[in-house]
């Protein structure tokens, strides 16, 4: 990974901030040019410091009022490739994570209701073969979630 200096970081916190903040704002703002602003930009998205821009969506706005997290656990090793497969295909998982402990993996999983919670764990995670069991967590409300991160 390249070292990035102090512009870098002041550059990423705006971009965090508001991704839609023209050249010429952030220019304005960290005392640059524009073109130095977007050669800066091309950089940090070549060295895969910027993996890409994205709309924040309000997860309750559109019906999505249910988060909730969920263990999964086997013995198999088998079974990996399979679930991950399944993740990648499936909307509703947010997050999968390789976690240690008792479990094998911990998903973020956002739904409508209890019932599309209910048939995902069903229809969908508890039919992979293998998977032996599973813990969730629903989530009353949340004090803190951002997915900025301060550099």
């Amino acid at each position: 990974m390249s070292i990035l200096d102090e512009t870098d970081r002041n550059l990423l916190a705006l971009l965090q901030k508001n991704d839609r903040l023209s050249l010429a704002e952030i220019g304005q703002e960290l005392k640059l040019a524009p073109s130095t602003v977007n050669d800066r930009i091309k950089r940090l998205i070549r060295n895969e410091i910027i993996s890409g821009f994205h709309a924040a969506v309000n997860p309750e706005k559109v019906g999505l009022d249910l988060l909730a997290f969920v263990f999964v656990g086997w013995n198999d090793p088998g079974v990996e490739a399979v679930f991950l497969k399944k993740v990648a295909e499936t909307g509703s998982v947010l997050e999968c994570h390789h976690v240690t402990g008792a479990w094998n993996y911990l998903m973020k999983v956002r739904l409508k209701n209890t019932r599309e919670l209910e048939r995902f764990l069903a229809q969908e995670l508890k039919a992979i073969d293998g998977l032996m069991r599973t813990e969730t967590l629903i989530v009353l409300s949340s004090a803190k979630e951002v997915s900025t991160l301060e550099v």
